[in-house]
């Protein structure tokens, strides 16, 4: 989306003025303001500050039509403040996003980002140029891919332009990726695991880097890497990570159930616990404002497997069951009655009070379903880890905008959209 024009904001909406005669007859005088009002549109006569708030409650996707109404508006919409106090009125919801990579033809790569207050997809650039890309993840606002195991690059959400960083120290594939505010308020992102390849072979002596990246200054910061317990299986498709408070970023093991966080004030990890409820085959841990949610793939006494959700407190580990999915909506996410198999292919993401769980196989276009976590007081699970009562409330996502190819692989991911990087290009200028 190529950047809006800088033209100046004005205080109220309304019609540019034609040129007056030099005098007028105070009768006709009269009879034309009236008829220049009959003629104004009542959002003409609306201030600014109004038409602004009016605005920032819109999904963004309306905003930047709005932007096209006229030059008003497109002044109003591109200016950096706008952003700024629309989040003050209102606070937008992450979105859900989806890359398919077709490892034979390229142009069949497909990204699509689902925009949760819209409640639609909208599809996007597959990718950041034409050569291959070996992983694609994204974050607190950016999209990354790496197009060799040292080429990393990134760039704002539905925006660009994509940035190449200087190389990793280590070289890396499908690494857990994070972004975070460092000293300064500056932001910089976190690059942990992934597998590393020696002559196409996986090198099991890897260290399990963690990296961090200044984008001011286009520089590594080398830190203390993965612990051990994470050496089987160190990538994304084995891992799944969570942003807390800005502070701790916590790896988990997606079928081992090992959890430890990283803290990135002062480079240091804590020790590796186990984070398992009863019945859990697998299961992904998501970050929920400032407690942590995990969401997986549970048996039951009776019956097939549910999708259950556990809120857990962060310190202890304690956990409680906060809700499950229901039967008919599991159902939904598989064209097969296969026990045995239809749940491999099950995956899990989510960001501050949405939890995602959709089908990878390409088979239904790949389904999936949405869970919102609300707290309050009519909840039917009190948490008795954190002390909040939570609810759950389940809906299906509307199936992908067509066509849609078949995939080798899908990447998922949850991220907030900021507004200013779409609208006026703040990401950008911060960077």
């Amino acid at each position: 989306m190529a950047e809006a024009d800088a033209t100046p904001p004005t205080q109220i909406l309304e019609p540019l003025p034609a040129t007056a005669p030099e005098a007028l007859d105070p009768v006709m005088e009269g009879e034309m303001r009236a008829a220049a009002g009959a003629r104004a549109t009542p959002w003409s006569r609306l201030s600014c500050d109004l038409v602004e708030l009016i605005f920032s409650y819109l999904p963004l996707r309306s905003v930047v039509v709005a932007g096209a109404v006229c030059r008003q508006w497109r002044a109003l919409v591109s200016d950096p403040g706008f952003a700024a106090g629309a989040a003050a009125y209102r606070r937008r919801r992450p979105w859900f996003f989806l890359y398919g990579q077709n490892n034979v033809v390229l142009s069949k790569n497909q990204a699509f980002g689902f925009d949760p207050d819209a409640g639609e997809w909208i599809a996007l650039p597959s990718s950041p140029s034409a050569l291959h890309v070996d992983c694609f993840a994204g974050a607190g606002g950016f999209f990354f891919a790496t197009t060799s195991s040292t080429r990393f690059c990134y760039a704002p959400l539905l925006r660009g332009p994509w940035r190449e960083t200087s190389p990793l120290i280590f070289s890396r594939c499908n690494p857990l990726v994070g972004v975070f505010f460092g000293a300064g308020g500056h932001r910089r992102f976190v690059v942990a695991g992934g597998a590393r390849f020696i002559g196409g072979l996986v090198d099991i002596e890897d260290p399990l880097a963690v990296e961090i990246y200044d984008p001011a200054t286009d520089s590594w910061e080398l830190c203390p890497p993965l612990p051990p317990e994470f050496r089987i299986g160190n990538s994304s498709q084995w891992l799944s990570a969570a942003l807390l408070g800005g502070r701790f970023f916590f790896v988990f093991g997606i079928y081992s159930c090992s959890i430890a966080a990283f803290d990135l004030s002062c480079r240091a990890w804590t020790g590796v616990r186990t984070l398992r409820p009863p019945g859990v085959l697998f299961s992904f841990l998501i970050a929920c404002g400032d407690r942590l949610i995990l969401a997986g793939l549970c048996n039951t006494p009776v019956g097939p497997p549910c999708f259950a959700l556990w809120a857990v407190d962060h310190r202890s580990m304690d956990f409680a069951e906060i809700g499950v999915m229901p039967r008919d909506l599991l159902s939904c996410l598989f064209d097969t009655d296969d026990d045995d198999n239809k749940f491999a292919s099950l995956k899990c993401v989510g960001l501050d009070g949405l939890v995602y769980v959709f089908n990878v196989d390409h088979h239904q276009a790949y389904p999936a379903c949405v869970c919102e976590i609300s707290d309050g007081s009519a909840a039917k699970f009190p948490d008795s880890a954190s002390g909040l009562n939570l609810s759950c409330s389940w809906r299906k996502v509307p199936r992908l905008p067509g066509p849609v190819d078949r995939f080798h692989k899908v990447t998922v991911f949850c991220s907030p959209v900021p507004a200013d990087s779409v609208l006026g290009g703040g990401v950008d200028r911060e960077l």
